[in-house]
């Protein structure tokens, strides 16, 4: 359960679409005083409002409840000398709470934030990186990506719906950036691609997020197959076709038990 301690109640500074399929909302002000620096891919709790909750009512229901609906999300960028932090929101149209919330945002309102937790990939010592993300995971590998050191080699690959949600990311050099136009988000190519690299050779880590059955399906190959040491992978799905957020969690709890 999340530590009520820890709630913020963050106000938007601005929003906007980075890409068509993309929303960043920027979140500004003394309540993001303290808050960690080096988070950069790490996960958060997004605490959102009912349409029409008054910013007072909220702070007491984060306080005393009933409590609000909570999804997860990535630390994109905190800029501890502007106090302001941004977090992307995959552009879902109005059919989930926090793409509904996002879509809306503007300059005052409110949400509540709770973490973040650890970074994804904590220590960088591979002789390469293997990286995949779809919409939803493009904020962690993309920090990834941006704390790697510069002269790390590697393969990242993107599934996106277009080439508008095409980003620009700081990797470094030596790391090939393949963005994969993949119009059915339902549907990914990242395990025909990665199952038909060349094996590297050398210690290989990785950072990979996505739909839940494409992730099971590169876990059972990267860890089973290609014997990748657990401690070296991170593979993780963050949506399952068909199911909500809280689902989800539930079915990945039951298949780790």
């Amino acid at each position: 359960m999340t530590d009520k301690r820890r709630h913020r109640l963050l106000t938007v500074a601005r929003a906007w679409h980075l890409t068509p399929g993309m929303i960043r909302v920027t979140f500004a002000g003394k309540a993001l005083e303290g808050f960690p620096e080096d988070r950069e891919g790490a996960n958060c709790k997004l605490l959102l409002p009912e349409p029409g909750e008054t910013h007072n009512a909220f702070a007491e229901r984060l306080n005393n409840g009933p409590p609000p609906v909570r999804r997860t999300y990535t630390v994109r960028h905190f800029r501890p000398e502007l106090l302001e932090l941004d977090i992307d929101f995959v552009d879902h149209g109005d059919t989930g709470p926090a793409s509904a919330w996002a879509r809306a945002a503007k300059p005052g309102d409110f949400l509540g934030f709770a973490g973040p937790g650890p970074v994804k990939v904590a220590a960088f010592g591979a002789d390469f990186y293997l990286l995949a993300a779809d919409m939803s995971a493009i904020p962690v590998v993309a920090a990834t990506l941006e704390a790697m050191p510069r002269d790390a080699r590697g393969l990242a690959l993107f599934d996106v719906p277009s080439d508008r949600d095409i980003q620009q990311i700081a990797a470094p050099d030596g790391v090939e950036l393949r963005w994969l136009i993949q119009r059915d988000a339902h549907h990914s190519a990242q395990a025909a691609a990665i199952r038909a690299m060349d094996w590297p050779a050398g210690r290989v880590q990785t950072c990979i997020a996505g739909e839940h059955g494409t992730i099971r399906d590169l876990k059972d190959y990267l860890i089973g197959t290609r014997q990748l040491p657990k401690g070296d992978a991170y593979i993780s799905g963050y949506w399952k076709i068909g199911l909500v957020e809280d689902d989800h969690q539930a079915l990945k709890r039951s298949e780790a038990a």
